[in-house]
Protein backbone atom coordinates (compact mmCIF):
# COMPACT_ATOMS: atom_id res chain seq x y z
CA UNK A 1 0.00 0.00 0.00
CA UNK A 2 1.34 3.84 -0.95
CA UNK A 3 2.36 5.52 1.79
CA UNK A 4 -0.35 8.29 1.56
CA UNK A 5 1.37 10.94 4.26
CA UNK A 6 2.85 14.24 3.29
CA UNK A 7 6.50 15.65 4.37
CA UNK A 8 4.88 16.70 8.00
CA UNK A 9 3.76 12.76 8.46
CA UNK A 10 0.15 13.85 8.47
CA UNK A 11 -2.78 11.62 6.42
CA UNK A 12 -5.34 12.61 4.87
CA UNK A 13 -7.75 12.15 7.48
CA UNK A 14 -5.20 14.33 9.55
CA UNK A 15 -6.01 16.89 7.38
CA UNK A 16 -9.76 16.61 7.92
CA UNK A 17 -8.98 16.46 11.96
CA UNK A 18 -6.86 19.55 11.44
CA UNK A 19 -9.56 21.49 9.36
CA UNK A 20 -12.16 20.44 12.23
CA UNK A 21 -10.02 21.71 15.21
CA UNK A 22 -9.23 25.06 13.01
CA UNK A 23 -12.95 25.56 12.73
CA UNK A 24 -12.97 24.79 16.63
CA UNK A 25 -10.09 27.33 17.43
CA UNK A 26 -11.96 30.01 15.15
CA UNK A 27 -14.97 29.74 16.95
CA UNK A 28 -13.53 29.93 20.21
CA UNK A 29 -11.55 33.13 19.03
CA UNK A 30 -8.08 31.90 18.20
CA UNK A 31 -7.64 32.86 15.28
CA UNK A 32 -3.76 31.96 15.49
CA UNK A 33 -4.16 28.45 16.03
CA UNK A 34 -6.54 27.91 13.48
CA UNK A 35 -3.86 29.90 10.96
CA UNK A 36 -1.22 27.90 11.97
CA UNK A 37 -3.72 24.48 11.41
CA UNK A 38 -4.77 25.80 8.23
CA UNK A 39 -1.47 25.97 6.76
CA UNK A 40 -0.53 22.63 7.19
CA UNK A 41 -3.86 21.72 5.23
CA UNK A 42 -3.08 24.07 2.43
CA UNK A 43 0.65 23.28 2.15
CA UNK A 44 -0.84 19.74 1.51
CA UNK A 45 -3.86 20.37 -0.22
CA UNK A 46 -3.48 23.69 -2.23
CA UNK A 47 -6.71 23.30 -4.15
CA UNK A 48 -9.34 22.89 -1.29
CA UNK A 49 -11.45 26.42 -1.50
CA UNK A 50 -12.73 25.71 1.85
CA UNK A 51 -9.65 25.64 4.02
CA UNK A 52 -8.60 29.00 1.93
CA UNK A 53 -11.73 30.63 3.24
CA UNK A 54 -11.32 29.18 6.30
CA UNK A 55 -7.64 30.72 6.92
CA UNK A 56 -9.05 33.68 5.45
CA UNK A 57 -11.54 34.24 8.13
CA UNK A 58 -8.54 33.49 10.74
CA UNK A 59 -6.29 35.70 9.03
CA UNK A 60 -9.45 38.39 9.05
CA UNK A 61 -10.15 37.88 12.70
CA UNK A 62 -6.42 38.14 13.69
CA UNK A 63 -6.57 41.70 12.39
CA UNK A 64 -3.56 40.31 9.43
CA UNK A 65 -5.53 42.09 6.90
CA UNK A 66 -3.27 41.36 4.18
CA UNK A 67 -3.16 37.79 4.21
CA UNK A 68 -6.59 37.79 4.48
CA UNK A 69 -7.17 40.12 1.48
CA UNK A 70 -4.96 37.38 -0.56
CA UNK A 71 -6.47 34.51 0.47
CA UNK A 72 -10.07 36.17 0.10
CA UNK A 73 -8.93 36.82 -3.50
CA UNK A 74 -7.93 33.37 -4.16
CA UNK A 75 -11.12 31.81 -2.88
CA UNK A 76 -13.06 34.51 -5.31
CA UNK A 77 -10.43 33.72 -8.54
CA UNK A 78 -11.98 30.02 -7.65
CA UNK A 79 -15.12 30.63 -6.93
CA UNK A 80 -16.56 34.40 -8.14
CA UNK A 81 -19.98 33.85 -7.05
CA UNK A 82 -18.99 33.37 -3.64
CA UNK A 83 -21.47 36.03 -1.98
CA UNK A 84 -19.86 35.56 1.49
CA UNK A 85 -16.47 35.90 -0.09
CA UNK A 86 -16.99 39.30 -1.57
CA UNK A 87 -18.69 40.21 1.48
CA UNK A 88 -15.56 39.00 3.79
CA UNK A 89 -13.41 40.69 1.23
CA UNK A 90 -15.34 43.80 1.52
CA UNK A 91 -14.73 43.93 5.38
CA UNK A 92 -10.91 43.62 4.69
CA UNK A 93 -11.04 46.58 2.48
CA UNK A 94 -13.04 48.56 4.30
CA UNK A 95 -10.92 47.54 7.85
CA UNK A 96 -7.82 48.91 5.44
CA UNK A 97 -9.95 52.25 4.44
CA UNK A 98 -10.31 50.87 1.16
CA UNK A 99 -13.88 52.15 1.10
CA UNK A 100 -14.53 52.29 -3.28
CA UNK A 101 -12.98 48.52 -3.41
CA UNK A 102 -15.04 47.81 -0.35
CA UNK A 103 -18.34 49.53 -1.89
CA UNK A 104 -17.82 47.60 -4.63
CA UNK A 105 -17.21 43.86 -3.11
CA UNK A 106 -20.29 44.90 -0.74
CA UNK A 107 -22.37 45.23 -3.83
CA UNK A 108 -21.50 42.47 -5.71
CA UNK A 109 -22.20 40.56 -2.61
CA UNK A 110 -25.89 41.79 -2.45
CA UNK A 111 -26.54 40.66 -6.18
CA UNK A 112 -25.24 37.26 -5.15
CA UNK A 113 -27.13 36.73 -2.21
CA UNK A 114 -29.86 39.64 -1.25
CA UNK A 115 -29.44 38.99 2.52
CA UNK A 116 -30.37 41.56 4.64
CA UNK A 117 -26.92 42.11 6.12
CA UNK A 118 -25.06 41.89 2.76
CA UNK A 119 -28.41 44.48 1.18
CA UNK A 120 -27.33 47.05 4.19
CA UNK A 121 -23.61 46.71 4.00
CA UNK A 122 -23.77 47.38 -0.12
CA UNK A 123 -25.91 51.07 0.85
CA UNK A 124 -27.08 51.12 -2.00
CA UNK A 125 -28.18 54.61 -2.74
CA UNK A 126 -31.85 55.33 -3.64
CA UNK A 127 -32.67 56.94 -6.95
CA UNK A 128 -32.45 60.70 -7.01
CA UNK A 129 -35.94 62.49 -7.41
CA UNK A 130 -36.80 65.18 -8.53
CA UNK A 131 -36.43 68.00 -5.73
CA UNK A 132 -39.81 69.27 -3.74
Amino acid sequence: MPDTRGASGNTPETHVIDFRAAEQLLAARDPRGAVKLLDAVIAAHPENTAARLLRARAFFAAAQLRPAELEFTVVLEREPDNAYAHFALARTYERQGRDDQARRHFRLAAALDPRPDFVRAARFDPPAGPES
